[in-house]
């Protein structure tokens, strides 16, 4: 039974996240931000506001392996340098002449959800501006995308991160609702090649990036890594790419 899972069924049964960690043998900490995870993706469908639009950018597939009976094209797989980094943009209905909107950006090699933000209110002609600006950084630029296809990407990358032993950005709490709820597990087979492949970022700690790959998964060549002066993608509280 994946964590997730049993972290739900032991919540369900009244307990708190003080005693799961005891029965999971967790630290606290930790516990406390799966229960919360737990408790953004409870939430039923049939009360979720309608979704007018989900993107993900072009090359989103690059470097994973994707079930493919899900039919999930990727426009262009292999035509630009971003692999590994995946943005996920979603928009739902908030009022009639207005959006609410949440994006993700996903390192779906190693460290899972980088960042994310929202819900931010915007009208839909803000929301049609918006999106070269959000996506500016890919060469190819974005695709319509299926809101299960976001989920697979966005809580997959999170709990395949956590099992290398990375937590999400501290904003996806907030911002995970708005993919709706989902029950996994992922048809995506995250690392690179099906490996953790780690590519340092400017806000980063490689070395403990490292040991903590080395600690959950073994040395070199379990995992492969890069470091490098800085992120080619950085997702902004300015709700656009630098």
């Amino acid at each position: 039974m994946e964590l997730l899972d049993q972290i739900r069924q032991l919540r369900s049964e009244g307990k708190s996240p003080k005693e799961i960690a005891r029965v999971l043998g967790m630290p606290p900490s930790a516990v406390a931000s799966l229960v919360r995870t737990v408790a953004t993706q409870g939430h039923t469908t049939a009360g979720e506001p309608q979704v007018v639009g989900c993107w993900v950018n072009v090359s989103w597939s690059r470097g994973i392996s994707v079930d493919q009976s899900h039919g999930w094209a990727d426009e262009a797989p292999s035509q630009d340098d971003t692999g590994g980094l995946v943005s996920v943009l979603v928009a739902r209905r908030h009022r009639w002449d207005k959006v609410s909107v949440c994006g993700y950006l996903a390192d779906v090699y190693c460290l899972g959800v980088k960042n994310a933000f929202g819900p931010d209110i915007k009208d839909e002609l803000d929301l049609r501006r918006f999106l070269p600006d959000y996506y500016a950084a890919y060469p190819c630029g974005w695709q319509d995308a299926p809101i299960e296809l976001a989920q697979h990407i966005v809580f997959g990358a999170v709990e395949y991160a956590r099992r290398l032993g990375f937590e999400p950005h501290a904003d996806f709490a907030q911002a995970a609702a708005h993919l709706g709820a989902w029950k996994g597990p992922s048809a995506i087979t995250f690392g690179k090649e099906g490996k953790p492949y780690y590519i340092s970022g400017p806000y980063d700690n490689p070395l403990k990036v490292i040991k903590t790959l080395e600690r959950t998964v073994g040395p070199p060549p379990n995992f492969d890594y890069l470091v490098v002066p800085e992120a080619p993608l950085t997702l902004t509280r300015q709700d656009h790419f630098l």
